[in-house]
């Protein structure tokens, strides 16, 4: 089943019981409910992308989840004020909850860090720790939800909206120049040993193209070189493919492929993989920069225009 998917970037979050000056702040999460009682001065965040969330409201985090060695300091759409900086790391795959610690933080977030409620009370008894809702699967979160759910507990509720704001304008914007785009069925795949990754409107990382207007499957999950027919869709985007994917007759005979609609966005350790995962409002503008011209091309109904693949 295809789900063109509601990322809801625009509703604001309205948090709970806010005191004189906006705090103490009370937010419900997925294990209970965490209190803010002032406004957070040494900020860690755990979750994979939320790094980037927290610079674009101008706040410097003390401590940093590892995001797969995307070095956010230093890519393209980063704030100039962190530009060369090493941040803290508290752990990549597993949290360092003693390194956490050292750090004195006095606000934890952790929206897409994947955290179970074990962890969340062994955090939270180091500082108030911010889990992801229930509203979602672990990991899917909209972009626009995380980014107002941040806002608010750093007491910047109002600038986050407007910043949510600014950016689904720009998807806005590139949708209505793009009817193509609409309805249109997408596949987006990673490569994976044996074949690829099917992201499905489970995956956060699939936001992007249900903002433009495209349909994704609800669900992800693997699919073996042998059966890649069952992706072949209007489109096909992917990313981390190796040669001995793309070279198999299966896939160069896809009708995608045939027909000049497969836009391959480059490597993992590129500049679009990491504007992909990081998923923010400082890096969505710049993933729209590079894909909306290759999705264009791709849906223009003219096999000869090929998509440039991106090359980082």
């Amino acid at each position: 089943m295809m789900t063109a998917g509601c990322s809801r970037t625009r509703e604001p979050i309205t948090p709970v019981n806010p005191g004189s000056g906006g705090f103490p702040i009370v937010m419900d999460h997925a294990f209970g409910t965490t209190t803010i009682e002032t406004p957070p001065q040494r900020v860690v965040t755990i979750g994979f992308n939320e790094q980037d969330f927290v610079l674009a409201l101008g706040v410097e985090p003390v401590g940093v989840r590892e995001f797969l060695g995307y070095d956010a300091p230093n890519r393209p759409w980063a704030p100039t004020s962190v530009r060369g900086k090493e941040i803290p790391t508290v752990g990549a795959n597993e949290l360092e909850l003693e390194k956490i610690a050292t750090l004195e933080p006095d606000l934890i977030l952790g929206i897409n860090s994947y955290v179970d409620k074990g962890t969340w009370k062994k955090l939270d008894a180091l500082a108030p720790t911010l889990a992801q809702s229930d509203e979602w699967p672990a990991g899917a979160t909209p972009w626009g939800q995380q980014w107002l759910q941040i806002g608010v507990a750093l007491g910047k509720d109002e600038q986050a909206q407007s910043l949510v704001d600014q950016v689904a304008d720009q998807f806005d914007r590139a949708k209505a120049d793009h009817p193509e785009f609409v309805g249109k069925q997408a596949a987006f795949v990673f490569g994976v040993s044996g074949g690829v990754f099917h992201l499905g409107a489970d995956d956060y990382r699939t936001g992007w193209l249900t903002e433009l207007g495209l349909e994704v499957v609800e669900t992800s999950g693997e699919v073996s070189l042998e059966k890649l027919a069952e992706i072949d869709r209007d489109v096909l985007v992917a990313e981390g493919l190796a040669p001995e994917i793309t070279g198999a007759d299966v896939f160069t005979r896809l009708s995608a492929v045939e027909e000049g609609r497969y836009v391959y966005l480059g490597e993992f350790d590129q500049d679009f993989a990491a504007a992909l995962g990081f998923n923010s409002p400082l890096s969505l503008p710049f993933l729209l920069d590079i894909a909306v011209p290759r999705l264009a091309a791709a849906l223009d109904g003219d096999p000869t225009t090929t998509p440039q693949p991106y090359d980082g």
